[in-house]
């Protein structure tokens, strides 16, 4: 007999108390026939607790294959549940790069091994990442993997003919580029975001420039060629402007936005700690307001965690050694709870769109994102908003500890996690052996 689980008490998307009734991997019922359909269910008591689909993040780093020093598919997807999350797409700068049928397909099966949450390999735009020639995309495609979203973040595809190619290719099989949108040659050995203070602090500028150019060309190629284009980690005012214009005239682009982006300020980089160092940095209060105000206007699409873990050594040193990135699978809902939530700027169901049903669409991602109702995948958070908690870099389940948000008091916790009926995280911590 499948299990049954009748969740008693629980706030959909924020709103009236509604029993919502579980069986197999389905949600069979939500309200006053919950507990009918259900008649053999363990129960469990979630009053007050708000109900969301479970969170999708299309820009999670895994690290393994390779560098398991860092994150591991288990400790990473573990993180991932913790945070709400019931299905990431895990980045292709890996050693070896996931930039054939066999790396992504070794990826798929490690997640499904692990069993916190879906996991969809993203494949490499160009062979090693290395912006020559196009990777194997028809063959990660034609995988097990099924591979729709393909991207050589940390890295831009600055060759225009080449990013016209991966459009035109991705555009058969309705696949999509999200591109790290940087360009190399105007960021040549940048530290911080261009400004007085990187003068002040004497650490190399990185111009808004070099993203928002990048931006632009992608746009016209996009319009022109009729692909789909996604943006990661947008950072800037002008990115977002120019999004929003390209938007109005009908251009298939989306765009994503990180928790950093949106709650941190370049101020950070005047500690010299290099938890704050990231890749597009932090920017001005300027910047985070525009972001902010983009997200609540529904230019911004999703938010994606650009999850980066780093082992110790890379974190730990002077700013100029350290390494680019910050972690965030765990720290994301509470970022979008405590600035946006929390000030009244969106609703739970507008999270609800962000960290689900959006980013599960842009990734043709099967069976998440759906609404909480009856015949959806029972793929659900339950979410405390009540919580505050001070972030403590050793209680982690990452296997890194560089969150940048050490000592913020943050609002929210996620208590439980169901990833396809089953419970992955309970009383907010994960179910399960360590491996």
């Amino acid at each position: 007999m499948s299990k049954e689980i009748l969740f008693v008490g629980a706030r959909p998307y924020g709103e009236e108390p509604a029993d919502i009734a579980v069986r197999g991997d389905k949600i069979v019922a939500v309200g006053d026939e919950a507990r009918a359909a259900v008649p053999n269910a363990e129960v469990i008591d979630v009053a007050g607790l708000v109900a969301l689909p479970g969170l999708v993040d299309l820009h999670t780093h895994l690290r393994e294959p390779g560098q398991e020093d860092a994150e591991t598919v288990f400790t990473g997807t573990r993180a991932a549940a913790v945070g709400g999350y019931t299905c990431v797409f895990a980045m292709a700068n890996t050693n070896p790069v996931a930039d054939t049928a066999s790396v992504v397909e070794q990826v798929k099966a490690l997640g499904e091994r692990a069993g916190f949450v879906e996991v969809y390999p993203v494949g490499a735009v160009t062979a090693g990442l290395e912006g020559k020639t196009l990777s194997a995309m028809s063959a990660m495609a034609n995988s097990e993997a099924k591979v729709r979203v393909f991207s050589d973040d940390g890295k831009c595809v600055a060759d225009p003919v080449l990013m016209r190619r991966a459009l035109e290719y991705v555009k058969t099989f309705g696949g999509v580029i999200a591109q790290h949108a940087q360009d190399p040659a105007l960021t040549e050995g940048s530290q911080m975001n261009e400004s007085p203070l990187s003068a002040k602090l004497g650490l190399t500028g990185w111009p808004a420039v070099a993203e928002e150019a990048i931006i632009a060309r992608d746009i016209a190629l996009c319009d022109h060629v009729g692909s789909r284009y996604h943006v990661l980690h947008a950072s800037t005012k002008g990115s977002i402007e120019q999004i929003r214009e390209a938007k109005r005239r009908g251009v298939n682009v989306t765009v994503e936005a990180t928790p950093h982006h949106l709650y941190l300020t370049e101020e950070r980089a005047s500690s010299y700690d290099p938890r704050y160092k990231v890749n597009p940095p932090l920017r001005s209060a300027a910047d985070v307001e525009a972001l902010r105000d983009a997200l609540e206007d529904g230019t911004i699409d999703v938010v994606g965690t650009d999850h980066a873990p780093h082992p110790l050594e890379s974190k730990d040193c002077e700013w100029q050694a350290g390494a680019f990135g910050m972690t965030g699978l765990e720290t994301a809902l509470p970022v979008l709870i405590t600035t946006m939530v929390d000030t009244g700027r969106m609703t739970w169901r507008d999270i609800a769109r962000v960290m689900s049903e959006k980013p599960a669409k842009i990734g043709l991602a099967e069976g998440q994102g759906q609404p909480i109702e009856e015949g959806s995948f029972a793929n659900l958070a339950f979410v405390d908003p009540s919580v505050e908690r001070v972030i403590d870099e050793n209680k982690q389940w990452s296997r890194s500890t560089n969150t940048p948000y050490v000592g913020e008091t943050l609002k929210g916790q996620v208590m439980y996690t169901v990833y396809r009926g089953k419970i992955t995280v309970r009383e907010g911590e994960p179910v399960g052996e360590d491996k």
